[in-house]
């Protein structure tokens, strides 16, 4: 039985604190969640100090929500709040028979590549290359004959078996090879490691960011910013039969948990943006004309929220 709709309230607030003033700036965000047949966002606010920034919102080649905004002043720090309410749904059950062989067979045709609604999400991006080191991982996984939905499912349950949640153990720049090598990272690490094992296998996947609602120890407070962005990915199943998924759909699939599901791994789960890999999605990144060195502090608060 489906899980019932629940309804989520997200604040995400980012502050830089430079060294030096800042003459001038220009940043690109990713933080507003969009409509998707797993949610509706009811109200999104954005609100950017100092006060005065020129803003300007458009949509990504990805169908996210993209947010230009320039700041034509001197200042010393930046602070970014992004508040959203949001109600997640889960999509009914959905029917695949299709092996991954023949999966693959449908993205290698390069006449029907270009017109493929995933091609752009076969081929090799920065954070998740295609390389012989993942394909040599996610084989075990990949038998013949396998279904698609059957080897991409026991692909995510080794990572989580075999791999070590780290927090700190990498960073941006860490190549994922590097990452599947020392068996350890962050949700980053193994959405792209994940997504490198598919494309590797000829496959079209997907790089996801959003939230995961946490629930505080028995007997604890939620506490005010101790929750994180996330990042999982998902897999394109050409065949995909059920009411939500008339032509194909994704299968999200979230190795940091162990979870799976259509469109998105469950309610407690809030899609921001989707990309080629993080690069794409980058929740707030920008060009400076002055400054130094800077500090960084983020904090994320996701909880239930009445309607």
């Amino acid at each position: 039985m489906p899980l019932p709709a629940r309804t989520l309230r997200i604040t995400h607030t980012t502050r830089y604190d430079y060294s030096a003033p800042v003459d001038m700036a220009q940043h690109v965000a990713h933080l507003q969640p969009p409509h998707t047949p797993c949610q509706t966002c009811h109200q999104h606010h954005l609100l950017i100090d100092p006060e005065g920034a020129q803003v300007s919102s458009s949509l990504d080649a990805f169908g996210n929500h993209r947010v230009y905004f320039a700041l034509p002043m001197v200042h010393a720090q930046l602070h970014v709040q992004a508040q959203s309410i949001v109600t997640t749904r889960q999509l009914s059950q959905a029917s695949s028979i299709l092996s991954w062989e023949e999966a693959r067979a449908a993205l290698t045709y390069p006449s029907s590549v270009s017109r493929h609604p995933a091609a752009e999400f076969v081929v090799a991006s920065h954070h998740a290359p295609m390389d012989e080191v993942f394909a040599t991982y996610a084989r075990p996984s990949f038998t013949p004959g396998k279904s698609l939905v059957q080897a991409a499912t026991a692909l995510t349950q080794r990572m989580h078996r075999d791999f070590t949640y780290a927090s700190q153990s990498t960073d941006i720049s860490t190549p994922a090879a590097q990452a599947l090598a020392q068996r350890r990272g962050v949700c980053q690490d193994f959405a792209h490691i994940l997504i490198a094992c598919l494309r590797s296998m000829g496959l079209a996947a997907r790089y996801v960011s959003g939230y995961l609602l946490t629930e505080p120890p028995p007997g604890q407070p939620r506490l005010i910013g101790s929750d994180a962005s996330h990042a999982w990915a998902s897999v394109w199943v050409p065949d995909v039969a059920s009411a939500d998924h008339a032509s194909g759909g994704w299968l999200d699939l979230d190795p940091t948990n162990d979870r799976c599901g259509w469109a998105s791994p469950g309610t407690d789960y809030l899609r921001l943006a989707i990309g080629r890999d993080f690069a794409d999605v980058s929740p707030l990144r920008g060009v400076l004309l002055g400054g130094a060195s800077h500090t960084l502090d983020v904090g994320v608060t996701v909880e239930p929220f009445e309607l």
